[in-house]
């Protein structure tokens, strides 16, 4: 475990530091339209999880735009949900700040949102409707923090809004860490007082660690309260038929 758990830092490293690589000399052609950004994290995403070995399975098709809605578990949905298709996250904004990956963060379009702050969820709704617009879906946990998978929490309806209220379609997105040895799920999860050093290294550290995605079918709601708890309760179905295929 310990000689699995170097190897894949290293390769960590590696794919990181190439990633960056790809950036600037992409970035040296002229600045890079919101798109471009976004396949560039999907590259990342992809590169990232290839070299730490997690694999991933997609069930559904992926949308080409609006609103995705998701459970959330770790930090490790970025990737996953990154590598699934090219998006935007609406994240909180201490992770903008985070070393190396608060940058990539920056530099995919991420929004950020600071929680405690009225205006900066104005500001962050003003720019998702812009965002909304473009053939790029944007990629939202609306339960606000991530969990150990055992049940979802309720969707806060606030950041449903701008797509709610210019008809744009939603679609859901349930996640599922798998292990082949059998640990249960929560073990990968990232919650409660674990520090991200030493999740991290839980991660690198394991073997056969594997996720599943499954997305709905997209639907256009005119109300955020009701868009908030059909989609959770769609991706709590989906998360248990999920289980029960593998049991």
């Amino acid at each position: 475990m310990i000689f699995r758990t170097i190897r894949r830092a290293v390769a960590l490293v590696l794919a990181l530091a190439f990633c960056i690589f790809r950036y600037w000399l992409i970035r040296l052609r002229g600045p890079l339209p919101m798109k471009r950004r976004a396949l560039w994290a999907q590259y990342t995403a992809k590169a990232i999880m290839a070299g730490v070995g997690i694999g991933y399975h997609i069930e559904g098709t992926p949308p080409t735009s609006g609103l995705v809605v998701s459970n959330h578990l770790s930090y490790l949905d970025v990737l996953i949900l990154s590598a699934a298709m090219p998006c935007f996250f609406v994240a909180k904004i201490e992770i903008g700040g985070w070393p190396i990956f608060g940058w990539a963060a920056h530099v995919s379009g991420t929004i950020f949102l600071d929680r405690t702050s009225k205006d900066s969820a104005m500001s962050v709704a003003d720019q998702m409707v812009e965002r909304l617009t473009q053939p790029i879906p944007i990629l939202l946990f609306p339960e606000g923090t991530s969990t150990d998978g055992s049940q979802l929490l309720p969707f806060h309806p606030r950041l449903i809004d701008p797509a709610t209220s210019t008809g744009t379609q939603i679609t859901t997105a349930a996640i599922r860490y798998v292990v082949e040895d059998g640990t249960p799920e929560k073990e990968l999860c990232w919650y409660g007082d674990e520090t991200f050093g030493a999740h991290l290294l839980k991660v690198l550290g394991v073997a056969g660690f594997s996720a599943e995605v499954r997305f709905g079918l997209p639907h256009v709601y005119t109300d955020r309260r009701v868009a908030a708890d059909a989609t959770q309760a769609e991706i709590a179905a989906m998360r248990e038929q999920m289980t029960r295929g593998r049991d």
